[in-house]
């Protein structure tokens, strides 16, 4: 098996390989001698050292792009093959579900364990990141244990190492600075295109119920959520249509999963098996609006970002509900927390109908009294009171779900 040294910024490193792809991936030891011996003996027996010259292309590949990523410029090295015949099949879909976790991010042992359809088994997937032959490509060092906890690194250093890898890629094992994939709040946050504090005077004024509700509930703390794009941001809408938080980030990250460093792009998408994604979780209705969705954004029928930055509300609604399975609510939550605009009202959310109903007398009872237990106000009540709160409607629609979540705390206190 013909293996070869090279040097990094973090010291002496090497590979192993067959025609399959590579079979052991090398870093540092206490000296150059120990870490080619380490390399040696994984290389098995009659292995020999190969000169640049000798190499096949891919491998030279993988080798700059190793020293690249360890020299704090992040490569995509999930495309480095890799020889996984001496790996189990559980195995290599959690190596695989690791390739997921972007540079600088973490994720947990239990979160890969759950990508992974085995939610009991974080054990498995601990054993698995401690026998794992190709550090750095299969990024074991972005896995750690619950509650911040930096877990372990059974290459030389141990935690040291690891954290000096997570540096380089701007990440760190801090538990105050970790940053997991699989954690909404813990994604970069982005500040509102909008003055905060101005749209609360504005409502308070405008509508006084409204204004006493958001003196109770204190500052705004609505957050943009970051993207990579408008084919992301819709995918994972689609995904989490009609499921639980949980169950849909579960799903979503197996599909992150069958791609590199869980990058979702249309083209991959649209190139991958239907059998691959039902695996993941989708259903067939939601695996049908994904691939249109992929088809129509690499027709350029998906404004970018960028194009979405320029257009009117209206304009992004038309143009995002002609993909199968996108609707309007689907849109209007990206407009308030993907694109931070600040007129956005959903009549048809049921939490803010629900919200509504809690906080305002019912208009259609000649506002005599509230709403029953059961009854829910209708589009044409909720956009006639939104009337007062424009501009900023997407200020006020954040207040009504944190009316709803008071609602639900006061029955689970009830229970």
């Amino acid at each position: 098996m013909p293996w070869t040294l090279f040097e990094t910024s973090i010291g002496p490193c090497g590979v192993a390989w067959t025609d399959a792809g590579l079979t052991w991936v090398q870093l540092p030891e206490e000296d150059r001698k120990a870490t080619r011996g380490r390399l040696l003996s994984k290389a098995n027996e009659g292995g020999k050292v190969t000169s640049e010259k000798a190499m096949p292309p891919w491998v030279k590949d993988a080798i700059a792009r190793v020293r690249e990523h360890l020299a704090g410029k992040p490569q995509d090295l999930g495309r480095i093959p890799l020889d996984v015949s001496g790996v189990s099949a559980f195995t290599a879909k959690v190596f695989r579900a690791a390739q997921a976790v972007p540079a600088g991010r973490t994720a947990t042992y239990g979160e890969l364990a759950g990508i992974v359809g085995a939610s009991r088994a974080s054990r498995a997937v601990g054993r698995a990141m401690a026998t794992n032959p190709w550090p750095i490509i299969v990024p074991c060092h972005r896995v750690v244990a619950a509650g911040g906890a930096a877990g372990g690194f059974s290459a030389y250093g141990g935690l040291l190492t690891k954290e000096k890898i997570l540096k380089l890629e701007g990440g760190t094992l801090a538990s105050t600075k970790q940053v997991s994939l699989f954690d909404a709040r813990a994604l970069r946050v982005r500040p509102l295109p909008y003055d905060a504090e101005a749209a609360l005077r504005v409502l308070t004024v405008a509508d006084p119920v409204l204004g006493r509700h958001i003196a109770r509930t204190g500052p705004l703390r609505l957050q943009l959520k970051d993207t990579e794009g408008t084919f992301a941001a819709l995918a994972e809408s689609i995904v989490y249509q009609q499921l639980s938080g949980r169950a849909a980030a579960t799903i979503f990250g197996r599909v992150r999963a069958l791609y590199p460093n869980g990058r979702l792009e249309p083209g991959a998408v649209l190139a991958t098996a239907d059998a691959a994604l039902r695996g993941a979780g989708l259903s067939a209705a939601k695996l049908a609006s994904l691939k249109d969705l992929a088809a129509k954004s690499i027709a350029g029928d998906v404004p970018t970002l960028a194009q979405l930055a320029r257009m009117e509300d209206a304009a992004i609604i038309e143009r995002l509900t002609a993909v199968r399975g996108v609707g309007r609510w689907t849109v209007e939550m990206i407009l308030i927390f993907r694109l931070g605009r600040p007129d956005v009202l959903p009549v048809a959310d049921y939490g803010i109908k629900k919200a509504f109903a809690r906080l305002f007398k019912n208009p259609e009872n000649g506002g005599r009294s509230k709403y029953g237990p059961d009854e829910l106000p209708s589009a044409t009540v909720l956009a006639s009171r939104g009337e007062r709160w424009r501009p900023f409607r997407s200020v006020a629609s954040w207040y009504l779900w944190r009316a709803l979540d008071e609602v639900q705390q006061e029955q689970s206190l009830a229970e």
